[in-house]
């Protein structure tokens, strides 16, 4: 569904994105993360038409985006920056008024996605008196009028209370499970997207960091939570005995390939130090994007995934 081949955006002197390479199947939830300036809005942008690139392939839905822009974004959906609305228009109103940009929309199908989001009965409420959160469905509902197949959604939960944010993912996984939809989901609520997504793209300083399942950020690195009287010299002994190649947050090690914790054990104790506490310690997506994020190399190529 989406093609991205060796992406690169300059503005001016700045670099926004590098050699930027991308494949999203269709079917998939796929995420895409990044820190503010990382580059996933100059990527959503380029998806959609409204960014050039510099150089590089972009092909969307099949369709090559720099030359057929039409056609590639006539199944695509999106939610991008901020929506703006008429506030002294109803939210009805308001869908019948963008949906004439591209073509004309029957009322039956604005009704049909405005129940979709759930703002059946407020339909015909001034925005100016819409909350937040029913601003976003009001979003969502104009990303869904044209019936696409893809829907690329960037930070649709920005703003929104833990209610909203609860709400708005249970309604990605209902347009995913009963439409069929694929979509690109771009947040920094990575908690949202360790539920949501099934594969994810990191970006830092413009250059692809990760490519892969939430499966495989969880298997990167063994993480080892030890607990002991002097955790720095700790980690210096057991450098020194080859068992660790790094260690996090003053509290975890990690461990080298085919180190096991009973030799982390017995080489403190062998050297005088007690050891309070060691038990191995799932690494979450956000655990994992942290310290993705600190590595001095994070700029650099993305590791190769089987």
């Amino acid at each position: 569904m989406i093609e991205l081949g060796n992406v690169q955006k300059r503005f001016g002197r700045h670099l926004a994105l590098d050699d930027f390479t991308l494949r999203v199947p269709a079917g998939e939830i796929y995420g895409l993360l990044g820190h503010n300036g990382a580059g996933k809005s100059t990527a959503i942008g380029i998806m959609l038409g409204q960014v050039w690139p510099t150089r590089g392939e972009v092909r969307i839905c099949g369709f090559d985006v720099t030359s057929n822009r039409q056609r590639a974004l006539q199944k695509v959906g999106a939610i991008f920056e901020s929506p703006a609305f008429y506030d002294y228009l109803s939210g009805f109103r308001n869908l019948e008024i963008l949906s004439s940009y591209t073509a004309a929309t029957p009322r039956k199908r604005i009704q049909e996605v405005i129940d979709w989001v759930k703002l059946t009965g407020r339909e015909h409420s001034k925005v100016r008196t819409y909350s937040h959160g029913m601003r976003a469905r009001l979003a969502l509902a104009q990303a869904l009028l044209p019936n696409p197949e893809l829907l690329i959604l960037d930070e649709p939960s920005d703003g929104l209370d833990p209610e909203g944010i609860h709400e708005m993912r249970h309604t990605i996984q209902r347009l995913h499970r009963e439409l069929g939809l694929t979509i690109l989901l771009s947040s920094h609520f990575l908690s949202e997207v360790e539920q949501l997504c099934t594969r994810i793209a990191v970006l830092n300083k413009g250059k692809m960091v990760f490519e892969g399942t939430l499966a495989e950020t969880r298997k990167r690195e063994q993480l080892i939570r030890l607990k002991t009287a002097d955790f720095s010299r700790a980690v210096d002994e057991l450098r020194q005995a080859k068992l660790i190649n790094d260690q996090r947050d003053g509290q975890f090690i990690i461990l080298e390939p085919g180190a096991r914790t009973d030799q982390v054990v017995r080489t403190l104790v062998e050297r005088g130090m007690p050891v309070y506490e060691i038990a191995r310690q799932e690494e979450t997506l956000e655990s994992f994007y942290l310290g993705l994020m600190q590595k001095p190399d994070s700029g650099g190529p993305p590791p190769s995934n089987s």
